[in-house]
Parts: C-alpha cells; sequence; structure tokens
C-alpha cells in the first residue's frame, strides 16, 4: 500500500502542483468519514505515486434539498500516469461513485454516499457536456478550498489569477467547516 503523504508548500513531490489531479470528494450518506477513507484507499490505484491528502472536514451542505445532512469532504492531489486523460479519470470516477452506491440523480444535489469531482488536470482547461476543467465552482466553495488549501496552498487553478490561499481569504461564504481529522 502507498504511503499517504501531506503537502506542504516546500514539500518534494514527484510532479510540480500545477501538475497535478485534483479531485474532491464527499459524503452525506452512510458513514462518511469511512467511506471517503475507503474512497481515498481506492484512488491510491490510479497513480504510481503517493497521493496528498487533506485532513476530513464537516461541511454544511451547499445548494443541497432542505434537511440533507452534513458532507464530509476531501480533497487528494495524485500524479497521473502518462496514459491518462482527464476523460478517462471521469469515468474511472464516475465507475467508483457507482461501486460506492451513487444512484441516478433525481434532484439537484441529493444526499449520496459518495461524489467525486475532477477539481484539475494539471493545466489543462476543456468546455464540455461531459466535463469541465478546472471545475466551474471549486473556486467559490469553501469545502474544496479549505481542504485544496492544505496540500497546494500556492497553487493557481487554471484561469484563476490567486493563490488557492488568497481564493481562500477572499471567499465571502456561508459554509461551515469543521476538520474531523488529519489522517
Amino acid at each position: 500500500m502507498k504511503e499517504a503523504r501531506r503537502a506542504k508548500p516546500d514539500s518534494a513531490f514527484p510532479i510540480p502542483h500545477s501538475a497535478l489531479v485534483l479531485i474532491a470528494l464527499g459524503s452525506n450518506l452512510g458513514d462518511s468519514p469511512s467511506i471517503i477513507r475507503r474512497a481515498i484507499t481506492r484512488l491510491r490505484a490510479l497513480t504510481d505515486s503517493p497521493l496528498l491528502e487533506s485532513a476530513l472536514w464537516r461541511s454544511t451542505p451547499v445548494g443541497c434539498p432542505p434537511g440533507s445532512p452534513p458532507f464530509v469532504n476531501a480533497v487528494v492531489g495524485l500524479a497521473p500516469r502518462a496514459e491518462e486523460t482527464p476523460e478517462t479519470l471521469l469515468l474511472k470516477l464516475q465507475a467508483l461513485e457507482k461501486e460506492f452506491g451513487r444512484r441516478p440523480k433525481r434532484v439537484a444535489n441529493e444526499p449520496r454516499p459518495l461524489d467525486l469531482d475532477l477539481i484539475a488536470f494539471g493545466p489543462v482547461v476543456r468546455a464540455s457536456a461531459e466535463l469541465t476543467l478546472p471545475h466551474p465552482r471549486a473556486h467559490r466553495r469553501r469545502f474544496v478550498l479549505q481542504p485544496l488549501g492544505e496540500i497546494a496552498p500556492d497553487l493557481v487553478l487554471p484561469g484563476q489569477h490567486q493563490s488557492v490561499a488568497g481564493l481562500l481569504k477572499a471567499l465571502a461564504s456561508d459554509e461551515k467547516l469543521t476538520r474531523l481529522s488529519s489522517d
């Protein structure tokens, strides 16, 4: 099993932060902390390098139906394999969501056992019916930026002019996040 590594701005990693694949994880059905940890373990199979992992965070639901339970969130960074494309990775993430019990949406942002969002694929910019990169709302979501700031605070997402730390500092949001753990 590959060892998890926490990123620090000066940490050595096989590729620069600007080339990382960034995946946001969320869960608000079932044993969410366990689901997120198990999903992170499964994501390790998508890279030949260690993952960069944030802590787990509990967050208030954003844009969800009334009465939705809180989420547990995390962000991981990985070095993609040479043959991986954003589209092939998206298919793998969708398959993993289904393995964890995700069903087709009936209501927008309804509770789900696992949500995996491809936030960025290095410097790649895409806008298609299937995939938009970087994620179009990542820079406005504390539940993405807070954990992302733990692993790549100096990263500037494609299309942005501020680092993740700068975006987080400037964010006007009612979202409440509580750090659950560092493992």
